[in-house]
């Protein structure tokens, strides 16, 4: 039986090809990617052990050796390629839900305002290509074509008033558990 140090181990993600969605163009200089799309434009630089190639609409992506580096690397820069592709031609999206008496959020101007406790409005003004929409004072709906853009707008609105574990108010994604504290009284009934 062949050692597992001599086995040629490929990543799977890394192994397979990205079909470029209608509507989208793609080209690559040495290893900078830029995607234009309907919804915007993307470019990111990868690294040098990472060879990627564009040939009939579909994108390959290799590493030149098998270092730890570039292995590492293989499935990781295959899958920002492809969100990069995803991104610009449907975008992506991210639901915060508000939970507390009182507590609403309302877009203005582009920019999104919640009153979630403070003595003061919070205004969070989203960057280029993110928009912010509102269903019924409490659903917000984060949108954009860069998902790691969109995952960190959404991540600073949550820390804006995050949940609280022992009443469960505050900012929370549409798909999260609060796993609820017991409070002093509840300890104290539960010792005695």
């Amino acid at each position: 039986m062949p050692s597992l140090v001599s086995l040629k181990i490929m990543s799977k993600i890394g192994q397979k090809a990205i079909t470029i969605p209608q509507g989208a163009q793609v080209t690559v200089d040495y290893n900078k990617v830029t995607v234009k799309g309907p919804k915007g434009e993307l470019n990111q630089t990868f690294r040098p052990e990472i060879k990627i190639s564009v040939k009939d609409g579909i994108i390959e992506v290799k590493r030149i050796n098998d270092s730890i580096l570039a292995k590492s690397l293989h499935g990781l820069s295959r899958t920002l390629i492809n969100n990069m592709t995803l991104g610009v031609t449907e975008g992506f999206s991210k639901q915060l839900k508000i939970v507390g008496t009182g507590y609403r959020a309302k877009v203005e101007n582009k920019d999104l305002i919640l009153t979630v406790g403070f003595s003061h409005p919070v205004k969070i003004v989203p960057p280029a290509g993110i928009e912010f929409n509102v269903k019924d004072n409490v659903l917000i709906t984060i949108t954009g074509y860069d998902k790691q853009l969109v995952g960190q707008i959404s991540a600073t609105i949550r820390n804006v008033r995050p949940p609280d574990p022992y009443k469960g108010k505050g900012l929370r994604y549409i798909d999260e558990v609060v796993r609820k504290k017991s409070g002093k009284a509840a300890a104290k009934a539960a010792a005695a």
